[in-house]
């Protein structure tokens, strides 16, 4: 074995112990998480979460309170999404001196929850409409315990189904209200709410992978119409209308 073999060998052994690293990195739950969560490559970006649940309390004001639920006070993790990349963004930002600057998130709380219960009924109902398949092919054999979940599964789709009537069927980006300078050609098509919101809350796209697939030029001006849009739409779906994103300067 030669010299430089010798030399390619450790090379290609240090090249390989740091991408297995790395992808060790990213697939270990974050810190403050259960010790139960197991090392997962394929879980993608994570954040801690604490888990809580809203419980009757007669000594509060309320007559609730909201109490922690976390296993032995560790925390859960779930999945980045865009709305944690912007949060983080407006919490990095700097002024022109390189200074940190921290902007306000651009998007309220509860129109990040709005967006991720939305997210949730979404994905738990369509999982569930395997198991419905499962209990119509057991009806004809016995007797189920199937109606407790078809109850909630019913209920889920009540309340996906309101959400979705407060999307409507506007244009968060009308072609014809656009100058073909500012939209990038004749190429770009309407973008519509329901679209949008579908694009952003559960196929986790970012503002420029909308424009881009709506055949629209990436700009700031764009990026912050359709920001604005989508804030105004997650308001309504949580049943108000609100002043929309916030400003950040």
């Amino acid at each position: 074995m030669t010299a430089a073999y010798k030399q390619f060998a450790a090379d290609r052994a240090r090249q390989e112990r740091a991408r297995l690293d790395a992808l060790l990195r990213r697939a270990t739950p974050v810190e403050g998480c259960g010790p139960a969560i197991p090392v997962a490559p394929a879980r993608g970006p994570q954040v801690s979460v604490t888990p809580h649940v809203v419980m009757p309390d007669p000594s509060s004001k309320t007559g609730y309170k909201v109490e922690c639920t976390g296993w032995r006070g560790f925390k859960a993790a779930r999945a980045v999404d865009i709305f944690d990349v912007l949060e983080r963004r407006a919490a990095g930002r700097k002024d022109k001196a390189g200074k940190p600057a921290p902007a306000p998130a651009p998007f309220t709380k509860g129109q990040v929850n709005a967006a991720r219960l939305y997210r949730d009924l979404v994905e738990r109902h369509n999982a569930g409409g395997m198991r419905c398949a499962s209990l119509e092919a057991r009806r004809g054999c016995g007797p189920s315990a199937g109606g407790e979940f078809m109850d909630a599964f019913i209920a889920e789709g009540d309340a996906i189904a309101w959400m979705r009537r407060q999307i409507g069927t506007g244009s968060a980006l009308a072609v014809r209200r656009v100058r073909p300078s500012r939209r990038g050609g004749d190429g770009a098509r309407n973008i519509l709410d329901r679209v949008l919101v579908d694009a952003i809350c559960l196929d986790g796209l970012s503002f420029r992978e909308v424009l881009e697939r709506h055949g629209w030029a990436v700009s700031g001006q764009n990026a912050k119409a359709i920001m604005g849009a989508l804030a105004a739409v997650l308001d309504r779906m949580q049943g108000h209308g609100g002043a929309g994103m916030r400003k950040v300067s």
